[in-house]
C-alpha cells in the first residue's frame, strides 16, 4: 500500500482532515464542564460537612470519609469498569456515566440515613472512575498530537473550577436551602452535561485501541496516521509508560502530603492579607488555574515543562518552612507552589497520552485516574502521620524531599530519551 493510499484511508476513518486541522474547542469546553461536575461530586460533602452531618445524624469525621471512599473505589473500579465497556462507542459511556452519575446525587439527596448515603456514593464513584478513564482518552480522540497540552488544559480546567468554584456555590445553596438541595442541584448539573456531551461530541470516539495493554484495531491504525510526529511509534510499549505515571503519583504523593495542611502552613502569609486563610485558599485556586492555563501552551515541550513545574513545586513547598519568619515572602510562595503544582496533572496526562499513543490510550485514560488518586490518598495519609508524630514544621521538607524524589526520576527519563523522541 503506498503511502498516500494509507493516508487517505486514514483521513477517511478519522472524518478527513478535520480533527487535525481544527482544534474543537466547543466539544473540550463541554468536556471541561463534565470534569467540572466530576469533581464537584466528589468533593461536595466536604464543602456541606456540617450541615450533611447533622442531617445524617452522624458525626463530621463519618461525612468525610464519603470523600476517602470514593477515592478509594475510583482506584479499584476503574480497570475493570474501562475493560467491561471497551467495545462501547466513547461518547456512550460518558453519557451514560454522566447519567449514573446525577441519579448517585438524587439518592444521596434523598437519602435516609448514613448507610444508604455510602451505597448511593459507590455508584457514583463507580461512574467517575469510568468517567475520568473516558474522558482522558476522549480529549486525545478529538485532536491533533500537537493541540494534545491545549485540549488536556481545555478539559483540566473545568475540574480545577469545580475546586475553585463548584465547592464554594455548594457550600452556599447548603446554607441557604440545606445540603439536599446541593445534592439535587450536583443532579441536574450531571444530567445537563450528558445532554451537551450527546449533542456536541460529535468527533469519531469509538472504542478503537481502548482496550487494555496489547489490545489493537484496524481504526487504532488510522488514528495513528493523524499524529504526524510518530507518538504513538515512540511510545515503545507499556513500561515507560507505567515508569512516568508511577513517578507522577510520587510527585503527587509530595504535593498532596502539603496541600492537605495547607489551612496550616499558610496562617503566617494570611495573617497578613485581608480574609485571612479563606483569601489565601482563594489565591492559590485562582493561580492553580492560571497553571492549568499555561500548560497548554508548551505544545511539544510538555516534558521539559513538566521537569520545571516539578522542580518549582518541590522548592516552593520547601520554601514554606520559613514563611513563618518572612510573611510577605510566603505569599509569593504560596502562588509560586500554586502555579506550578496546577501545571502538573496537565502536563503529566499529556506526556502520559503521548507516551500511550493511539494503540495503549484506553489503558493510559484507565491508569491516569487510579495512580492519581492513589497518589492523593498516599500523601495525605501520610502527611497525618508525619504532623501526628513530629508536628507541622516537619512537613514542608519531608513532602519537598519526596517530590524531589520524583524530579530525579523525571530528570533521568527525560535524559534517556534521544531529543526526537522526547515530548
Amino acid at each position: 500500500m503506498s503511502d498516500t493510499t494509507y493516508l487517505e484511508r486514514s483521513r477517511a476513518a478519522r472524518g478527513g482532515d478535520r480533527a487535525t486541522d481544527r482544534f474543537p474547542w466547543f466539544p473540550l469546553l463541554v468536556l471541561g464542564g463534565a470534569t467540572f461536575t466530576m469533581v464537584t461530586a466528589e468533593m461536595l460533602p466536604a464543602a456541606v460537612l456540617p450541615q450533611m452531618s447533622a442531617g445524617l445524624g452522624v458525626s463530621e469525621p463519618r461525612i468525610g470519609l464519603l470523600v476517602s471512599v470514593w477515592a478509594a473505589v475510583v482506584v479499584i473500579g476503574s480497570f475493570p469498569l474501562v475493560r467491561l465497556t471497551r467495545r462501547i462507542d466513547r461518547r456512550t459511556v460518558i453519557v451514560a456515566a454522566l447519567v449514573v452519575l446525577a441519579a448517585s446525587a438524587a439518592l444521596t439527596a434523598m437519602a435516609p440515613g448514613y448507610a444508604p448515603a455510602v451505597a448511593a456514593r459507590l455508584l457514583g464513584a463507580l461512574a467517575v472512575g469510568l468517567l475520568w478513564a473516558t474522558t482522558n482518552a476522549v480529549t486525545a480522540d478529538l485532536v491533533a498530537d500537537r493541540h494534545l497540552a491545549r485540549a488536556v488544559a481545555v478539559v483540566l480546567g473545568g475540574a480545577t473550577l469545580g475546586m475553585v468554584f463548584g465547592l464554594p456555590a455548594g457550600s452556599l445553596v447548603a446554607d441557604a436551602v440545606g445540603w439536599r438541595a446541593a445534592f439535587g442541584g450536583l443532579a441536574g448539573l450531571a444530567l445537563v452535561a450528558a445532554v451537551l456531551v450527546f449533542l456536541v461530541v460529535r468527533a469519531p470516539v469509538s472504542a478503537a485501541g481502548s482496550g487494555a495493554p496489547g489490545e489493537t484495531t484496524s481504526s487504532g491504525a488510522a488514528d495513528a496516521a493523524t499524529h504526524a510526529d510518530g507518538s504513538a511509534g515512540r511510545a515503545g510499549g507499556i513500561r515507560p509508560l507505567l515508569v512516568l505515571t508511577l513517578l507522577v503519583a510520587l510527585l503527587l504523593v509530595g504535593h498532596y502530603g502539603a496541600y492537605t495542611f495547607i489551612t496550616r502552613l499558610v496562617e503566617s502569609p494570611a495573617a497578613v492579607v485581608p480574609g485571612g486563610v479563606g483569601t489565601m485558599l482563594l489565591v492559590f485556586g485562582l493561580a492553580s488555574a492560571a497553571g492549568v492555563v499555561l500548560a497548554g501552551r508548551f505544545g511539544a515541550r510538555t516534558e521539559r515543562a513538566l521537569l520545571i513545574s516539578s522542580i518549582t513545586t518541590a522548592a516552593a513547598v520547601l520554601a514554606l518552612s520559613v514563611v513563618d519568619a518572612h510573611p510577605a515572602i510566603g505569599i509569593v510562595v504560596v502562588v509560586a507552589w500554586a502555579t506550578a503544582s496546577g501545571a502538573l496533572p496537565a502536563l503529566a496526562q499529556t506526556l502520559i497520552l503521548r507516551l500511550a499513543g493511539t494503540e495503549h490510550r484506553g489503558f493510559a485514560g484507565a491508569l491516569i485516574p487510579v495512580l492519581f488518586n492513589l497518589g492523593i490518598a498516599v500523601g495525605a495519609a501520610l502527611a497525618s502521620l508525619v504532623v501526628g508524630s513530629l508536628g507541622i514544621a516537619a512537613l514542608p521538607a519531608l513532602a519537598a524531599a519526596v517530590v524531589a524524589a520524583a524530579v530525579v526520576g523525571l530528570a533521568v527519563g527525560h535524559a534517556r530519551r534521544s531529543p526526537r523522541d522526547r515530548a
